[in-house]
């Protein structure tokens, strides 16, 4: 019998996500079995990120894993996020999974949620990424070849939203962010990975913006918002398939 872990991959598309990937494909105590992602069943987008399903698809494609989606409604309450992924985590733990990877790297609260959501269900999480330094992530991730555009950001940051991430690019983000974007200021889509069978051809569309207002109970969304100014907004770019 096969002593490896079995595993699901949280797989947002992302920077963060495709380089913790990287690395537990190398490690040989772990198999995964899917590449995990929540989806907006409205919009066909990727939960967040916003980008198009078509190319979730081709990521994962591109790396080789079965894609398992959670389709959730747009703007889902704590307590609805919370019953569907557990509902689909009993069914992978049938499956025999035991483990989730995240690519989290420094946000204790969330990293606590996941465990405490996990252990419900009888697993446990893993975070190749977990307390390394973001600078240090964003170098060995473009070092290595990754190819990443910023898919969404704050409403503050609208000049970024659409480009390609370089080491320029990262020297002038404001100096409050974080290079990963570790506490939501963007999120990204990668499009060409040491990881992928080949690079995905897209450009750029519709930039719109997308305001979200807090809910007078802090808990009933699980999507981040601003309770001091009682609301928050993302500048989304379409990303588009191409070829």
């Amino acid at each position: 019998m096969s002593g490896k872990l079995k595993c699901i991959f949280n797989w947002s598309g992302g920077k963060d996500s495709a380089l913790a990937l990287y690395h537990c494909l190398q490690n040989p105590d772990i198999e995964i079995k899917y590449l995990v992602t929540t989806v907006n069943d409205a919009l066909n987008r990727i939960s967040m990120h916003g980008v198009r399903e078509e190319l979730l698809v081709l990521q994962a494609e591109r790396i080789g894993i079965p894609l398992y989606e959670i389709r959730l409604p747009e703007m889902p309450g704590m307590a609805e996020y919370d019953d569907a992924m557990r509902t689909h985590m009993e069914k992978l733990k049938l499956e025999g999974v035991t483990h989730a990877i995240f690519g989290d790297i420094f946000l204790e609260d969330l990293k606590k949620y996941r465990d405490e959501r996990l252990a419900e269900v009888g697993m446990t999480g893993i975070y190749p990424l977990w307390k390394r330094d973001s600078h240090e992530l964003i170098d060995e991730f473009l070092s290595l070849g990754f190819g990443t555009v910023i898919a969404c950001t704050q409403a503050r940051l609208k000049d970024f939203v659409g480009q390609e991430i370089t080491h320029d690019l990262i020297q002038s983000l404001p100096a409050d962010v974080d290079v990963c974007g570790e506490n939501g200021e963007f999120h990204t889509f990668v499009f060409k990975a040491p990881i992928f069978s080949s690079p995905i051809d897209y450009k750029t569309g519709e930039k719109v913006f997308k305001e979200y207002t807090a809910p007078k109970n802090t808990n009933d969304t699980c999507f981040l918002s601003d309770p001091v100014k009682g609301v928050s907004g993302f500048w989304y770019c379409d990303l588009l398939p191409t070829g």
